[in-house]
């Protein structure tokens, strides 16, 4: 881990394996098999493949929701692998799944601000006041107006229903000034930056 560190590796994925068994049997299925790869910092990484390959599973194994059965994941010169309770806790402020079907991964009963807010929240950062004016910030970030927010999620037109995805990635980081234009930008391209 502190070697992928030193190379500005962000994220190292070394030999991993997620297995699950078979309800009822004695049998296993292997749903990703011995993959490495390297991710550095300012990169960005796409998997690709046929529905079923491995793809979401191994989002969630680097997240480890739930921890790989092998193999090593190692995030900011961390060994995620070996992190448990808090530890574990702690480190998932910095990282966040976008989903392939967002509009799913957004609760219809709450508003885009609500969703938004959330992992301010959940955090405890800052005042009613400072989440209150960060979510504005990062919903106008990412191209949505925040007086003119939706507010059903399942309303928003389909190309842009990732946006609150986006936004409470930034939100969950408390990325300083310096870091946010550049984090937007790489995962919602063409989206209006700040001054």
């Amino acid at each position: 881990a502190k070697q992928a560190k030193k190379l500005g590796l962000e994220v190292r994925v070394e030999n991993l394996v997620m297995e699950f068994a078979v309800k009822g049997t004695r049998d296993k299925v292997q749903a990703v098999s011995n993959i490495s790869f390297d991710v550095a910092d300012g990169e960005t990484l796409g998997l690709v493949g046929e529905s079923g390959c491995g793809k979401s599973t191994t989002g969630k194994a680097i997240m480890q929701l739930p921890k790989p059965t092998s193999g090593r994941v190692s995030f900011d010169g961390v060994d995620m692998t070996s992190l448990r309770g808090e530890q574990l806790r702690s480190t998932r402020p910095k990282m966040q799944m976008i989903f392939q079907d967002p509009i799913s991964s957004l609760n219809p009963r709450r508003t885009i601000t609500q969703i938004v807010s959330e992992p301010l929240r959940i955090w405890k950062r800052g005042s009613d006041t400072d989440r209150a004016a960060k979510v504005d910030e990062v919903l106008s970030a990412v191209g949505v107006d925040p007086a003119a927010a939706p507010k059903d999620p399942a309303s928003d037109p389909v190309g842009d229903a990732s946006r609150p995805e986006l936004t409470k990635f930034e939100n969950c980081l408390g990325l300083d000034d310096a870091l946010e234009p550049p984090a937007i930008e790489t995962l919602a391209p063409g989206a209006p930056q700040g001054e």
